[in-house]
This record gives C-alpha cells, structure tokens and sequence, in this order.
C-alpha cells in the first residue's frame, strides 16, 4: 500500500509548513503604519488624503486579515509579523 503511506507523507508534510502570512494591499500597510504610529482614524484620513470612512474600511478589512480585534492587537501582530520596527525610545522585546 504505497498509496495510503505516499498519501500519509504529503500530510504530515504540508502540516509542518509554515502558515503563511496575510497579504495586505499597500494602502492597507500605510494605514497600519499610522495607526502603529498613534494616530487616530481621523488624522490616518488627512495624512493619506482619503475620507475618514474609508480609514475605517480599510481598518476592518487588516483587522479581519490579522484576526485581532483592535487596532492596538493589529500593530503588535503587525510588528511580531516582521513588518514593522518598534516604535522609537522603545526597546525591543
């Protein structure tokens, strides 16, 4: 039964791999980016010249691509993820 053993491999194969990371769309970087730097939906808005409703469209959708609930759990998981740097005067974990 070399079906079931090949079959098996694959498996436990592709169980070991590596999740990968979710893709954000580059407007959706640069929003997290402002909120990683602090600021509030309403300033993210006139800093990438967009209404402040879109801000809030674009927050949901890396809220739900991050599976976090927050914007404070979307810039930690951002910045374990690698993507940003620790804000500056703090240390790094």
């Amino acid at each position: 039964m070399h079906f079931a053993t090949d079959l098996h491999d694959i498996l436990d194969h592709q169980d070991r791999r590596a999740p990968q990371p979710p893709q954000l769309t580059p407007t959706q970087m640069k929003v997290l980016r402002c909120v990683h730097s602090g600021l509030l939906n309403k300033q993210i808005a006139y800093e990438l010249g967009m209404a402040e409703a879109t801000v809030k469209v674009h927050m949901t959708a890396l809220m739900r691509k991050l599976n976090v609930r927050n914007r404070t759990q979307a810039a930690i998981a951002a910045r374990n993820l690698g993507w940003l740097r620790p804000a500056l005067g703090r240390a790094a974990d």
